[in-house]
């Protein structure tokens, strides 16, 4: 590897590989503090994407840490459930997350670091050799329990992830990747981040996404690879219809020159794709994967790319479709989404019969439903109603149920996805009022978002006299999805 290659690219400034080394060595060095191992101590951080970012990321892992990445956007007390539930002996943040993150880290029993005085400790010269089968990190991701999950995954399994990606997507040290997801899950961390640096290209790392910024960089034709949700797609095509017909030009003609466009996290909309295509002459490589799995399925990089579909398994990933007892289904039927190798994570983090329970026979069980059609898989929804994709985040209805009761003029609640042509789905609520009470949902927003993640947010409310229920009490979710098209 020439260390002097350019590593990450971030706030206007190039770091070579060889500065990411020292860096992450640094990090090391603090975080053992005179130890040989962390052996496994699990180390919380909150950094924004950029060069410290990674550095922190490494240095955990150099040190023979498991990294448990926060996210930004989160609330303190999402904050502070990851750092419990995760076991953090370590929470590391930014000097500008003290005030959050050093109560959190003290009512925990961890120890808490700012990024500064870690990147400034001596490197350090004698690292633990780290098995393939250490756990490396922990992302934490809502599935249909009330309370998020820890997916812990090997050195092993994100080595296998990325292996898969890099041979199916054809990354070189030529590309340079530009990176406006956030870096708490696995499309930021893995499919771009990862990805580009297993091969020694270049990341180039925003902090935040801004559309203008993210064409003006497509228009400086440097950037080769770009990987987004739909979302944010929605977002650079909105940007580009209100700009000038000269801006417009010079973005589209940067825009052609990239090798790759990705899209993933959420379902692409046709329409979306297609008025992409008209503005940039890409159809967006659709892929499908889960924070317990990395990638499974790929459309191709080369050939035809079906809109509406998620192509075929990535290099050594095995998926079938199966029926309600486990039994493959015949070709062009309808089944569930198993997956199987080894990039499928290790174990939900202290949940052991939740962990069983998603397996079948060694095959990962997804919750999704598919159709094969023309050589391509075609993702059908979720066995799970509770569980609504808005912005690339899958989150679970009964986690946002549990804290909307929490609200003094809430008696009863109901949360569902309803479709939204810009989020994939939108999180909606029907609610049921305590006596006399009333309640609007710019005044539910605001309450809420000092509990919840901002796409975690109610986008819509119904009040209703009662919730519809079945005969043994239990809410009606497409009975509730129905007051809304009303």
């Amino acid at each position: 590897m020439n260390a002097n290659r350019v590593a990450i690219v971030s706030e206007g400034r190039s770091y070579s590989y060889a500065e990411l080394d020292a860096a992450s060595r640094r990090v090391a060095g603090a975080l053992l503090s005179g130890r040989d191992d962390l052996g496994q101590a699990r180390v919380a951080f909150l950094v924004r994407p950029g060069f410290e970012y990674v550095a922190v990321q490494r240095g955990i892992w150099r040190a023979g840490g498991v990294a448990v990445p926060l996210a930004a956007s989160h609330p303190p007390p999402e904050l502070a459930y990851v750092v419990r539930d995760a076991g953090a002996a370590v929470v590391a943040g930014e000097p500008a997350t003290v005030s959050t993150l050093e109560p959190i880290a003290k009512a925990a029993g961890a120890s808490f670091a700012t990024t500064d005085r870690l990147l400034s400790h001596a490197a350090e010269p004698s690292l633990p050799h780290l098995g393939a089968t250490r756990p490396a990190m922990i992302i934490y991701t809502s599935g249909t329990t009330a309370r998020p999950k820890g997916v812990v995954t090997t050195h092993a399994n994100i080595g296998a992830q990325i292996a898969a990606l890099v041979e199916a997507w054809e990354w070189s040290p030529a590309d340079r990747l530009l990176l406006a997801l956030p870096l708490h899950h696995v499309h930021g961390i893995i499919n771009g981040l990862g990805s580009a640096l297993a091969v020694t290209a270049t990341c180039e790392m925003l902090s935040s996404f801004d559309a203008a910024v993210v064409w003006n960089r497509f228009a400086s034709g440097e950037v080769t690879v770009f990987t987004a949700v739909p979302t944010m797609y929605r977002r650079l095509i909105s940007a580009w219809e209100a700009a000038s017909a000269a801006e417009q030009q010079v973005w589209s003609e940067g825009a052609r020159g990239l090798r790759l466009m990705m899209s993933g996290s959420a379902a692409l909309p046709v329409q979306t794709l297609e008025r992409w295509r008209d503005i940039t002459g890409h159809t967006l490589l659709e892929r499908y994967g889960m924070t317990e799995i990395g990638m499974a399925l790929s459309n191709p990089l080369r050939g035809e790319r079906r809109p509406g579909t998620v192509g075929m398994p990535l290099p050594g990933v095995e998926v079938r479709l199966v029926d309600e007892s486990g039994v493959p289904v015949a070709p062009g039927g309808t089944g569930e989404v198993e997956v199987r190798g080894p990039g499928v994570f290790l174990e939900y983090w202290q949940r052991p019969d939740e962990t069983r329970s998603a397996f079948r026979d060694g095959w990962f069980r997804t919750g999704d439903m598919a159709v094969v059609e023309h050589g391509s898989y075609r993702l059908l929804g979720r066995t799970a109603v509770d569980i609504i994709k808005t912005g690339g985040f899958k989150v679970s209805a009964l986690e946002i149920e549990e804290v909307l009761r929490e609200h003094p003029a809430i008696a009863e609640c109901a949360v569902i996805g309803i479709a939204d042509q810009e989020w994939g789905e939108r999180v909606a609520t029907a609610l049921e009022l305590a006596s006399g009470e009333t309640l609007s949902l710019d005044a539910l927003q605001e309450w809420a978002k000092a509990r919840l993640a901002p796409y975690k947010v109610p986008r819509a409310l119904v009040t209703v006299n009662a919730l519809p229920r079945n005969a043994m009490g239990k809410v009606v979710k497409p009975e509730v999805a129905a007051l809304f098209r009303e």
